[in-house]
């Protein structure tokens, strides 16, 4: 690989980021920072589509983007790295050609898979930053406790109706998401009962009700946690839950609890595999 130091900015990146390098966070240090870059997106919906569009634009140098599902007529109205025209596509090959619109010389990994404990720690491995842009808690625990395994830093996101979440973990700085949220919910004894096709089909839409903007502000937060994180700007989310409800558009930085010394993930007795459930 070329040598970081030794990288010089093409004009035409001057040109591309200049409103960017201006800044005195980013500058031109920053932006050769950038450029060699890794960034794992596991997840290209409503999450992962701004995000994924935000940090090509960024000239992030290496973005991965992770997802096994394919584009859905109801997906066009928040995913918005999808259009019409990509209907039945596999969403990471989607949301890849519309990066590379973006940011031709963007280099972009596809993985069109589910991730699962089998395939996530080999696929973190090569990423310096990862973002959970899932939108089920089976995928944010596992993403959580392999980044934690494999040191790697990650911000979370979460959205629902009007309103989102996330928080960023770096390794040794504050508590991981597992700290915090313990373990997925599980089924009361009043809901085991067997539902019905049409109870299935409610509570899978109302578990997925959303209005467009919300993952929008979410994902596109995510996207600045990981270039904060690149540069060594600002302060992360490390330590904190950022929710955000934009329909009274109240925000609130929740400082979140110390790291929990008996976390099974990431506590002084966790298991070198990644906990499941």
């Amino acid at each position: 690989m070329e040598d970081k130091n030794d990288y010089v900015l093409p004009q035409e990146d001057r040109i591309r980021y200049s409103r960017q390098i201006l800044l005195d966070e980013i500058g031109e240090e920053g932006q050769r920072r950038l450029f060699h870059y890794r960034v794992l997106i596991i997840g290209a919906g409503g999450l992962g589509s701004p995000a994924a569009l935000y940090l090509a634009a960024a000239g992030v140098g290496s973005i991965g983007i992770a997802d096994g599902d394919l584009v859905e007529l109801s997906n066009l109205q928040r995913q918005i790295a999808h259009s019409t025209a990509d209907l039945g596509r596999s969403k990471a090959v989607s949301a890849a050609e519309s990066m590379k619109a973006i940011a031709p010389t963007c280099r972009i990994s596809t993985f069109e898979e589910r991730i699962d404990e089998n395939n996530i720690r080999p696929l973190i491995r090569d990423y310096d930053f990862v973002i959970d842009a899932t939108d089920n808690f089976e995928s944010k625990f596992l993403i959580n406790d392999a980044c934690v395994a494999e040191k790697k830093p990650f911000c979370h996101g979460a959205v629902s109706g009007f309103k989102g979440q996330l928080m960023t973990y770096v390794p040794g700085a504050g508590p991981c998401y597992r700290c915090v949220f313990k373990s997925p919910p599980v089924l009361s004894a009043h809901s085991l009962k067997v539902p019905s096709k049409s109870d299935l089909e409610e509570r899978y839409a109302r578990h997925h009700a959303v209005i467009g903007p919300a993952p929008g502000v979410i994902g596109t937060m995510q996207a600045a946690e990981a270039i904060k994180y690149a540069v060594g700007a600002g302060i992360l989310l490390t330590g904190y839950l950022l929710t955000a409800d934009l329909l009274t558009m109240e925000f609130h930085k929740i400082r979140l609890p110390q790291a929990d010394p008996h976390c099974p993930a990431c506590g002084a007795g966790a298991a070198a595999e990644p906990v499941t459930g």
